[in-house]
């Protein structure tokens, strides 16, 4: 079995099969497979999306429900399991949804991805490859979006970027 990164960050654009990529990665031997999930079902679409991901991955997978406290469940996990993080592009706009701190909470994810005590595969979408966005509050996300992926690229040991279903790495794991 191909050893993990302590922290693999799989970015791309919408539906660009970045979250089949990185559940791909998380070994299936055995070790404990946490899925830490970050989207609300606010509507049917939502909520059937959600539900054909928890089909796709199958009932060997924990599945833990973080829409704002994925740094709080990051920091509990176990050091026998890996972690999924999809994603911190919804995340994030539940933070600034929610009006919150998008500094101190950034900072706060970054550091419990550090903290975290088993290997994390971070995803996100890259967001800054389209039109500049025509209201204040889309722009303040896709700055605030801009600089956590750059960060989280920073601090990650193997970075992919995945368009059309096809791996990219930008950054090969040591």
């Amino acid at each position: 079995m191909k050893k993990l990164a302590k922290v693999t960050f799989v970015l791309g654009g919408a539906n660009s099969g970045k979250s089949a990529y990185a559940e791909a990665l998380l070994p299936k031997t055995g070790i404990s497979r946490v899925y830490v999930a970050t989207a609300q079902a606010f509507d049917d679409e939502m909520r059937a999306k959600i539900a054909a991901h928890r089909l796709q991955r199958g009932p060997d997978w924990t599945t833990i429900e973080a829409p704002m406290d994925a740094p709080q469940v990051l920091r509990r996990q176990s050091p026998d399991a890996v972690v999924l993080l999809d994603c911190v592009t919804l995340w994030l706009t539940n933070v600034i949804l929610a009006e919150a701190d998008v500094d101190r909470a950034c900072a706060d994810l970054l550091d419990a991805i550090a903290a975290c005590p088993c290997p994390v595969v971070v995803v996100s979408n890259e967001v800054g490859m389209g039109i500049v966005p025509d209201n204040a509050l889309s722009r303040r996300f896709r700055a605030a979006q801009g600089r956590l992926n750059r960060d989280l690229a920073a601090q990650a040991d193997q970075v992919v970027a995945v368009m059309a279903g096809l791996p990219l790495v930008l950054k090969a794991a040591p």
